[in-house]
């Protein structure tokens, strides 16, 4: 069979970098998109209390059902007359808050039982994938509703139960890659000069993890959106008179052909969080070869 040889003067196209190059270009547009929406929602969550033209627990009855676009209200009002935007604005603070705790409560405990487990063998290793299948086993949502409907409302309540009840993704993940990474020849070598076991998971291992980490903590936090709004929907979750996207929705169901921006408003904003998620995390896979969750 006759060998392909390739020389400085061959006009082959290099198939290869042109599709890096194309995928590096799409993760550049898919992380410059969701960077975008993510930063316009921080610059709404720091400026919200003093850009809000209205009071958002406040409404008058005479300008109730207002659709978007009416004078001053640009995105409407709902059934009591509050302004929809003034809401959406104070529930940036709630709903995207609560997403952000749970799921650096979530990624502290799972990364760290994670690492343990990727180092030690035995006992040390055994409890953790049992705690991990453990929790898994339990459905999340119903034990939260459970918990939460014990233990009270309130943002430390629904913030812990989230992040307790999550922290496996991060350790199966973190279990998985670090394992695979403790065989690598420079972690070896590290370990053999005589380098403590801690010093090698946060200084060669855990930096080596960072980007298949930052890949998935993009896409838990739109999970851990979506289960806030679904708790506040169900009214276990955001007080009742803390503005939230999940209570918004769950008020909207009675109006939803009368007045179909009580619904449109909040919902488009979990949209919009959840689909700048999304492209960060893509983003950030296609950018290092990391093969993405199935949908």
């Amino acid at each position: 069979m006759r060998r392909r040889t390739c020389c400085s003067s061959c006009s082959i196209p290099a198939s290869g970098s042109s599709g890096d190059a194309m995928r590096k270009g799409l993760a550049a547009i898919e992380l410059a998109a969701g960077l975008g929406i993510a930063l316009l929602f921080l610059a709404l969550l720091v400026a919200g209390p003093w850009i809000e033209p209205f009071d958002p627990a406040v409404g008058q009855l005479r300008d109730r059902f207002k659709p978007i676009g009416a004078g001053a209200h640009w995105l409407g009002t709902d059934h009591l007359g509050r302004d929809l935007l003034s809401r959406v604005l104070a529930g940036v603070g709630w709903s995207v808050t609560c997403a952000v705790a749970a799921t650096a409560i979530s990624a502290v405990i799972g990364i760290a039982l994670g690492l343990i487990a990727a180092e030690r063998e035995g006992a040390a290793r055994a409890v953790v994938l049992q705690a991990v299948n453990t929790v898994v086993a339990f459905p999340g949502l119903v034990i939260a509703i459970c918990v939460i409907a014990v233990i009270g409302q309130g943002f430390l309540p629904l913030v812990l139960t989230l992040g307790l009840l999550n922290w496996p993704v991060f350790a199966r993940v973190t279990y998985a890659e670090g394992r695979s990474l403790m065989a690598r020849p420079y972690v070896l070598a590290a370990r053999l000069s005589g380098t403590s076991r801690l010093a090698v998971l946060l200084g060669h291992v855990l930096p080596a993890l960072g980007p298949t980490l930052a890949v998935v903590l993009a896409f838990h936090l739109a999970d851990m959106l979506i289960a806030e709004a679904a708790l506040s929907f169900l009214g276990i979750g955001a007080p009742v008179n803390q503005p939230a996207w999940g209570t918004m929705l769950a008020e909207s169901r009675q109006y939803l052909f009368k007045a179909p921006q009580m619904l449109v408003v909040p919902a488009g904003a979990i949209v919009a969080i959840v689909v700048a998620a999304n492209l960060i995390g893509d983003g950030i896979a296609r950018r290092h070869g990391i093969k993405a969750r199935a949908r």
